[in-house]
């Protein structure tokens, strides 16, 4: 694959609001992502993003130019000013798309009259909200048989 907006970090990737139709590939992503590979795989086996999630959802996704494919997703919660997902393609980490849709997500929390916004991230994932400015407020303790392992929990200052 070629680098989004023809190699510009993030390039001429837009990013809409998700629809409907968006939930097959938007499980895919989930569902394949190499971050939840080994003992993790258990977390988004058997996972889904409905169309009735999209549309009862602030949810957005990064689209490649010129072929309309999800290279990324979030979904913001706001009553609960929390991220509740976020998934960057694996054939496009590193390339700025995770922090274009963390840009996003600022601009709809700041929209919304939020001041931060929480999220409880993926082990792995902690290095990457941290370098977009969330701090750790605590640690979400594992609930077996939900989920196997201890969470970092962050807060996301909205300017």
């Amino acid at each position: 694959m070629t680098r989004p907006g023809g190699g510009a970090r993030g390039g001429d990737v837009r990013i809409r609001r998700a629809a409907a139709r968006d939930a097959k590939r938007l499980t895919r992503l989930v569902r394949t992502s190499r971050a939840y590979e080994g003992r993790y795989a258990a977390m988004v086996a058997g996972y889904r993003v409905g169309p009735d999630y999209i549309e009862t959802h602030q949810v957005f996704t990064a689209v490649e130019p010129g072929t309309d494919r999800p290279l990324g997703f979030y979904s913001l919660i706001l009553d609960a000013a929390e991220l509740d997902l976020m998934f960057v393609a694996d054939e496009v980490q590193g390339l700025g798309i995770g922090r274009l849709l963390m840009g996003h997500l600022r601009e709809q929390a700041q929209g919304a009259g939020l001041t931060g916004v929480r999220i409880v991230a993926h082990p792995p994932a902690e290095g990457f909200y941290r370098s977009v400015g969330a701090c750790r407020t605590g640690t979400l303790v594992a609930d077996p048989p939900v989920v196997m392992w201890d969470r970092p929990e962050l807060l996301l200052p909205i300017a």
